[in-house]
């Protein structure tokens, strides 16, 4: 029985993007986030009044909101994104770390999805980013059987995301996948050059309705706050001289494959 297993969670914490190149800037707030078993989405949704399918609710997660907008359920979506990178999970668990939406609104610049053999080992990542223009990409990386501690990846960036960014930068990922706590790091670089580096380190509580009363009356307007956020320090890089790149064309592709750093 599902309910006597939940891996699903609630993971409370901070976000701090730190910008160090073309303009210095810091940026820190609270934040949460919910971790979903894809395959207790429907359980979980049948039994916590509060986190709802429909597009408007007080809080809201639908696996409409992620994935390659092809109308295939996510999970298949996922699997044929691994099997591609040659990836196979064999139905293992699919857990997806994001933000819900809130009144209605819904804006991710990045989830993660941890994608598990039956076993429970982490096979792969994959870190799907939004921009504001809501144009999507997805970055898969495997995970070598048997590693342990924090996991180091690399990945070409592809999506425009900042207008004081140019696209030919890669991203290096330091995760600690979740446990008792979960972090994401994201470090910003051209060459050996760092840009901004971007983080969330989070802590478990259990996903019950009263968690995540307490989550929106204490993060109130959480989706909100993360795009008025984004939008501040772009007013701010304008202030300091910040130049404006241009939006380009999206990727042909959904997905990039990425590598384990060493």
């Amino acid at each position: 029985m599902i309910g006597d297993s939940l891996q699903s969670a609630l993971y409370v914490g901070e976000v701090v993007h730190q910008r160090v190149r073309t303009f210095r800037h810091r940026l820190r707030y609270r934040l949460w986030m919910v971790l979903a078993d894809l395959d207790e989405l429907d359980w979980l949704q049948d039994r916590l009044r509060l986190l709802r399918r429909r597009a408007f609710g007080l809080i809201t997660l639908r696996a409409a909101d992620h994935g390659d907008r092809s109308g295939r359920p996510l999970r298949v979506q996922i699997e044929g994104h691994l099997a591609e990178a040659g990836v196979d999970i064999a139905g293992g668990p699919i857990r997806l770390l994001t933000m819900p939406r809130i009144l209605g609104y819904g804006f991710n610049p990045i989830s993660v999805f941890f994608c598990h053999t039956p076993d429970g080992a982490l096979a792969a990542l994959l870190y799907e980013v939004t921009n504001t223009f809501h144009e999507r990409h997805s970055y898969l990386v495997a995970v070598p059987g048997g590693q342990t501690g924090p996991l180091r990846q690399t990945v070409e960036k592809q999506l425009f995301v900042s207008p004081f960014m140019d696209r030919d930068l890669t991203y290096d990922f330091t995760v600690h996948p979740p446990g008792e706590g979960v972090s994401v790091v994201v470090a910003v670089r051209r060459g050996d050059t760092p840009i901004l580096t971007a983080s969330f380190a989070g802590r478990r509580r259990p996903l019950t309705d009263g968690q995540l009363l307490r989550a929106f009356v204490t993060h109130p307007l959480l989706t909100w706050k993360v795009t008025c956020g984004i939008h501040w320090e772009a007013f701010l890089g304008i202030l300091k001289g910040a130049r404006y790149r241009e939006r380009g064309a999206p990727p042909p592709r959904p997905v990039t494959v990425g590598h384990v750093r060493f």
